[in-house]
């Protein structure tokens, strides 16, 4: 048996897409619509209330292409806390005018193939990694992705020096976008159909392209890679929000 990575967890994860029925929403009157836009604002509200009391991190996304039409992306120190928030959602007069496209769950997840000097859990540095604030950037990239596990090529039985090195070479190509990408990585094993997500941030959505271009050639995702879908999506701000609703 090939030996194990060690891993240290975060928030849990929530990025559910929803598409928008706007033929039912224009045939909505005006007060119906504006009833529930508030209410939506209101619960907004609520979820920046947890967000400055460091128990979470939310962001909305208007989704572009026809797989979604919003990201809202999730952060919560517990499985059941995302459970109840997606069921307040879905129990608000919008939500009625949403439908299910794509959701994923997972949870941040920092890995080592080394022996950390330090307890990770008392530095500062990796718990603002495990329970960050959503960065506050312009555009989003949403993929999930697995390794191989094939009759010749298995990534799971790979000697860990071995893994080890190819995620450093790994992460030697990405380096150079690293002040311009911003990245949350969550493991989601035995809780989603991958085995990760992805998820990039940035203020030029061209930077995704290069940066996910330039790792194809890396030996770890060429040969083990296994891609899911990719969403990329402009970051809907609150004050934003009544616009995009508007007719």
């Amino acid at each position: 048996m090939a030996e194990t990575v060690q891993t240290y967890d975060g928030w849990y994860s929530l990025h559910d897409f929803r598409t928008i029925d706007w033929e039912k929403w224009q045939k909505t009157n005006e007060a119906e619509r504006k009833q529930a836009l508030e209410e939506f604002q209101s619960l907004i509200s609520d979820w920046e209330t947890v967000e400055k009391e460091k128990q979470g991190s939310h962001a909305l996304f208007s989704i572009v292409g026809q797989k979604a039409d919003l990201m809202f992306m999730t952060l919560r120190p517990t499985m059941k806390d995302l459970n109840m928030l997606e069921n307040k959602l879905n129990k608000t007069a919008l939500a009625h005018y949403m439908k299910p496209a794509y959701s994923y769950v997972s949870i941040i997840e920092k890995s080592s193939y080394t022996k950390p000097q330090t307890d990770p859990y008392e530095d500062p540095v990796m718990l603002s990694k495990l329970f960050p604030k959503i960065f506050d950037t312009e555009y989003m990239c949403f993929y999930p992705m697995s390794k191989l596990r094939g009759e010749t090529d298995n990534w799971f039985t790979l000697p860990k020096d071995e893994r080890g090195r190819m995620m450093f070479d790994h992460i030697k190509t990405a380096k150079p976008f690293t002040e311009q990408v911003k990245r949350i990585v969550t493991g989601s094993i035995g809780l989603d159909d991958y085995e990760w997500g992805v998820t990039l941030f940035c203020n030029d959505p061209l930077q995704f392209k290069k940066l996910i271009y330039d790792t194809r050639f890396d030996e770890v995702s060429a040969k083990y890679g296994i891609f899911g879908s990719f969403y990329i999506g402009n970051r809907l701000p609150r004050s934003e929000v009544n616009d995009y609703f508007s007719i």
